[in-house]
């Protein structure tokens, strides 16, 4: 045989499915795995020449690759197919616990208050505004679910208003490949202006004449390579190039101020920052760099009045903040203004008028303050010991009040103005849970793994207060540990359907992230990545050992570079877990970093290391789950990607399910999902997503025996 034919029958609900290979033709009532067709390609570099049976995989445009995807998603939906009503069910308990009819605080900007508002039974928000005070009659600016109307996915990248209040710029992706088309809207008369330009990266910024945008386009690879300017109505339809950032290991972007005075251009690698700026008045004048750019020195800026705010690493690990005069801007006219701490991370701040919003972190909790160099200083309490707090909107500079945001695995998302001379919280909303939530119900735990080289790594934790704690609890296990991304605890009222089930959830805070600091990051990638992976195995035996969980019962799931997390440790300790959900998982490691013509390649030579350094080629190929799979059991598997992926091409999790298939020893589940709508984000509507939240769910669910 040497093709691969699908046939489904309307009458009886049986799949019947030919592969190369498969020569049985008779009914069955489920189907046999799909095996993907081996195209053996020599891959050399160093010296090593590896075999890749399943390159061809990456021709997105094949048909028969298309054939083989549809095929897997044939075959996940057979072999799940006695969950379908509980999917349903799970699906429509999710949704129902969502206010429908739904409203976010509104924020003052340039004298209009912004928010946005979902209606029921639609998948996508509206975008509103009112004049000048909160009662004032609504302006809809963007009704998404009109606009969504005969499209399978479509998303809002960014939008902006122009510094008149009139013009609207707003970027659109219908393909969910991150390649957005900007339009502009006149919120005076409701109509769209004649000026299009597509192909852009969804970054804009307008400037203060209210005709001028400037905006990032993509290379081939989608890194974010150049600034644009575009005039309404003007150009004579040229295009007039700002910026090229011509380092193929930096992307750039380009915003305005929060002073609203100046467009700034950054360039960003994983450990390298410059912008350039200019005054958002003169839209022709020539942007001038801040700080050049040097290997290791990453910072950021903020304006108020004469002085820029800068929050640096230079000498500080974990990051101090700077100022200087708006026409001194280089490195040596900076001074301090918050030294650099061992035991604490400067992550971000905020600039207001006589005084600073500064978000820290310390012993891997988030913690507020409030400063001005001048005798305030002082820091917000919060009653729990597992939470997360971040900086809100706060778009204007004349204010007492600070917004920020507040969450805990326990306490639904939460919106507080903080006002800093009476030092009290308001509440100004907080996330309705629909079904009579209580969150008395659940019990937290903050606890320690002691990971294999004698650091401890914290494990935050969440289950019913009734629950039976015999050892043989599920748990679900998840992980992340990459690009110093915290995964700091948060309410999901979606997980309830988890809980109420008897699982307990768990959030490994491995090395790789920043929960315990910048060091905590720094000894989580390049040639310590392997800390992310045993890191987590710890935790995964920590549970057992402490009588939570057996490895019958421990599940672990990841997503992105998470997906490589959980990729690693099943090839590393597959006996440690019953179930794995990889989601949209950066699996194939070595082939893509060797690709400069994928997105995320080249920026992320400092977090992975650049193949082309046989000490990195060589260290990434010892841990790249795709090249260690083995003839080996290995726990059940759900696999999920999106065919328009641009951050992780869905040919990675193709390639590895195959190589699985051949290989594996066991019977256990192996499924494969591709969303062939989407990307790397899922579904862009507000309920769609779920469905396939449903089916990870039911995965896991349908391995306890807890489907009923």
């Amino acid at each position: 045989m040497n093709g691969r034919i699908a046939f489904i029958s309307f009458f009886t609900g049986i799949i019947i499915i030919n592969f190369t290979g498969c020569t049985d033709n008779k009914k069955t009532p489920f189907m046999e795995a799909p095996l993907a067709k081996i195209e053996k390609k020599e891959l050399t570099m160093h010296g090593n020449t590896r075999v890749d049976n399943y390159f061809w995989l990456n021709q997105r445009e094949n048909p028969e690759v298309i054939a083989y995807l549809e095929a897997e998603n044939a075959y996940t939906k057979s072999m799940m197919g006695h969950t379908d009503a509980f999917q349903e069910k799970l699906f429509n308990e999710i949704v129902g616990r969502i206010k429908q009819t739904d409203i976010s605080v509104p924020y003052l900007e340039n004298g209009y208050y912004y928010y946005t508002r979902y209606e029921e039974g639609k998948e996508y928000p509206v975008y509103c505004r009112k004049k000048g005070n909160p009662d004032a009659s609504e302006e809809i600016m963007l009704d998404v679910n009109k606009m969504a109307e005969g499209f399978a996915f479509y998303d809002i990248g960014s939008f902006q208003v122009s510094e008149d209040n009139r013009l609207l710029a707003y970027s659109v992706d219908t393909v969910s490949r991150r390649i957005y088309t900007i339009y502009f809207k006149d919120l005076t008369t409701g109509e769209l202006l004649p000026d299009i330009i597509t192909n852009t990266g969804g970054n804009l910024a307008w400037a203060n004449d209210n005709k001028t945008l400037f905006y990032a386009t993509k290379d081939e690879s989608l890194r974010s390579e150049k600034i644009w300017k575009h005039r309404l109505g003007g150009n004579n339809g040229k295009k007039l190039l700002v910026y090229h950032e011509q380092d193929a290991t930096f992307s750039t972007y380009i915003y305005k101020s929060k002073s609203r005075k100046y467009l700034v251009i950054g360039s960003g690698s994983t450990l390298s920052d410059e912008y350039r700026i200019l005054e958002a008045g003169t839209p022709d004048g020539q942007f001038v760099i801040f700080q050049p750019r040097q290997r290791g020195l990453e910072y950021s800026i903020a304006h108020y009045n004469d002085r820029f705010y800068i929050r640096t690493n230079h000498n500080a690990v974990n990051f101090r903040l700077m100022e200087t005069a708006i026409d001194k801007t280089g490195m040596e006219n900076w001074k301090e203004v918050i030294a650099h701490r061992e035991d604490v991370l400067l992550e971000d701040f905020d600039v207001f008028n006589g005084y600073l919003a500064i978000q820290e972190r310390k012993d891997g909790m988030k913690t507020l303050r409030i400063f001005n160099g001048s005798g305030l200083d002082y820091y917000l309490e919060f009653e729990e010991q597992a939470y997360t707090v971040t900086l809100g909107d706060n778009a204007e500079f004349e204010t007492d009040i600070v917004r920020y945001n507040y969450t805990s695995l326990t306490t639904p998302m939460s919106v507080y103005d903080f006002n800093i001379k009476t030092r009290q919280s308001e509440l100004k909303k907080r996330q309705e849970v629909l079904g009579g939530y209580n969150p008395g119900d659940y019990f937290t735990e903050r606890l320690m793994a002691t990971a294999e080289d004698g650091i401890s790594i914290p494990i935050s934790m969440v289950y019913k207060k009734d629950l039976r704690r015999d050892g043989k609890d599920p748990v679900l296990l998840y992980g992340y540990g990459s690009y110093g991304y915290s995964m700091d605890p948060y309410f999901s009222s979606v997980r309830l359907s988890l809980l109420d089930r008897g699982f307990i959830y768990a959030i490994a805070h491995v090395r790789g992230g920043e929960e315990m600091g910048r060091k905590w990051y720094e000894d989580g990638k390049l040639l310590k990545k392997k800390n992310t992976f045993t890191d987590f195995i710890a935790c995964g035996e920590f549970l057992v050992k402490k009588g939570y969980t057996n490895p019958g019962h421990l599940y672990a799931m990841g997503g992105s570079a998470g997906g490589l997390l959980v990729g690693a440790v099943v090839n590393m300790r597959p006996d440690l877990f019953n179930g794995v959900i990889a989601a949209v998982p950066f699996v194939d490691v070595v082939t893509t970093m060797l690709d400069e013509t994928i997105p995320l390649t080249t920026s992320e030579y400092d977090e992975w290391g650049n193949p082309n350094d046989s000490v990195y080629f060589y260290y990434m190929l010892s841990y790249s789950p795709y090249d260690h799979v083995a003839s080996t059991s290995y726990p059940a598997l759900l696999v999920t990607t999106g065919l328009h992926d641009s951050q992780v091409q869905y040919w990675e999790p193709a390639k590895w399910v195959a190589k699985l298939r051949a290989a594996k020893t066991d019977k256990r589940p192996l499924y494969l999902w591709t969303n062939m709508d989407y990307g790397h984000g899922g579904a862009s509507g507000r309920f769609e997503r779920y469905r396939e939240t449903a089916l990870e769910y039911a995965f896991l669910l349908d391995l306890e025996n807890k489907t009923k």
